[in-house]
């Protein structure tokens, strides 16, 4: 019988027997109320144990007791028990992860859902200068103060990680990756990058001066062969037939020379200073006009302007972006194709588009489309004349004005580039008659 009806019984029996008690001595109720009391104590000094016991020791063996107390005290002897394991594990398993963060030689930065600091390892006391005794419980952008890094914490998108000099050694550039957890808390690594910036920095200068020391005698080159060709018809006819093909590889290796020049000023030079309200239909409309140029009337080009607001950017480097999508459509659309150039809102702000409904670029490709010299068709590519650096200008444009291309295609099916503008990023029209309108 289960201790629960083996108390209901005692109790009935206590009852019984203090009613049968006072009806013998002619009060029935007193002896009722008598035998109830009794079974009252005995609970009373039961709970009584329990304190005592959950106060002494809890660990210890619990109170001798029969019943409904006996399963209760040991019941709860079995779940502290228990409750002492999980813990334990829990315990080696938390000594387990801080000894493999503590080995590792990136910093790890543990906050919670307010952004105080929780925990870190040794290697973000010397990349970030934590201190346990003074830093604890502080947030974290009282000690990493880089208004770059306070805005990149408090907006709350960590897709891409953000390089920054170290707040205790500017020599030393750390590359910063927020991971969202748990509730809304964060981990925060920061990894020594020092070595790959110089390195970065050392290839960009290379590519910089190599590709300026080219120009002379590129345009050199260019001038004799224009000379040359000028004059092709009284050379010997063996001369005369490389000409025009040397002066195409030259035209593209100085288009190559100025596209790495370009990507290297974008790298080098944070800009912003020739920041202004663009003209966006003239804008558009200009770039129109070189994609037919270029695209001899062999694809049908318009331009769709459904935003009024404009944008606040670089004139030259928007212009050159959206020049490098146009003729990208043009090169890889076949005769007959629509190209679109678009102005329009987003819900994100607004955003200039690039569509055509050409042959489409398989998905397994678009991931890669703006690292350099990436081609999808290697030798189609090579009779285009394209320099194999448009995307990477353009990713890198887009950087510069805090937005980002998004690319949609499929096999057959078309293309569509789109370059996203934050809202922060737009003027409405009656507020920029400073807008900068270009010359045709």
């Amino acid at each position: 019988m289960r201790p629960w009806s083996h108390e209901l019984w005692r109790l009935g029996l206590l009852a019984a027997a203090g009613a049968l008690f006072g009806w013998l001595l002619g009060a029935p109720g007193l002896g009722l109320a008598a035998g109830l009391t009794l079974r009252l104590a005995y609970h009373l000094q039961q709970l009584h144990s329990l304190r005592r016991w959950l106060a002494r020791n809890p660990h210890s063996e619990p109170p001798a007791a029969t019943g409904l107390w006996g399963e209760l005290f040991d019941r709860l002897y079995r779940y502290q028990k228990g409750q002492r394991l999980t813990q334990h594990r829990l315990q080696a398993t938390l000594k387990r992860i801080q000894e493999s963060s503590e080995a590792m030689r990136d910093s790890v930065v543990m906050l919670d859902q307010y952004g105080d600091l929780e925990w870190w390892n040794s290697a973000a006391e010397r990349m970030l200068g934590l201190k346990a005794a003074h830093d604890r419980g502080q947030h974290i952008t009282n000690l990493v103060r880089d208004p770059r890094f306070v805005a990149y914490f408090n907006a709350r998108d960590y897709r891409e990680p953000l390089t920054l000099p170290s707040p205790v050694d500017e020599r030393m550039v750390l590359q910063f990756q927020i991971t969202l957890y748990g509730d809304d808390e964060r981990l925060v690594m920061a990894r020594d990058i020092t070595r790959l910036h110089r390195l970065e920095e050392m290839r960009r200068d290379f590519v910089a001066n190599v590709s300026h020391e080219l120009r002379t005698p590129l345009t050199v080159l260019a001038g004799y062969l224009e000379t040359y060709v000028t004059y092709a018809e009284q050379l010997p006819p063996r001369l005369a037939q490389g000409l025009s093909r040397m002066q195409e590889q030259t035209t593209r290796m100085q288009n190559l020379v100025n596209d790495l020049l370009l990507l290297s000023r974008l790298e080098i030079d944070r800009g912003g200073e020739d920041h202004l309200p663009l003209a966006m239909a003239t804008l558009l409309e200009e770039v129109r006009r070189d994609a037919e140029a270029l695209a001899a009337g062999r694809q049908q080009i318009r331009v769709e302007l459904e935003e009024e607001r404009r944008l606040l950017g670089s004139d030259s480097e928007i212009h050159s972006a959206l020049s490098n999508l146009a003729s990208n459509s043009v090169r890889y659309t076949p005769e007959g194709s629509h190209i679109v150039l678009r102005w329009k809102s987003h819900p994100k702000g607004a955003c200039l588009e690039v569509e055509d409904d050409g042959e489409g670029i398989d998905p397994v490709h678009i991931p890669r489309l703006t690292e350099r010299f990436y081609r999808v068709d290697k030798g189609r590519s090579s009779e285009t004349g394209g320099t194999g650096l448009g995307l990477a200008i353009v990713k890198h444009v887009l950087l510069r004005h805090d937005a980002y291309l998004e690319i949609e295609s499929h096999p057959d099916q078309g293309a569509l580039f789109r370059c996203v503008f934050p809202v922060e990023r737009l003027v409405a029209a009656q507020t920029s008659a400073g807008a900068v309108h270009r010359s045709g």
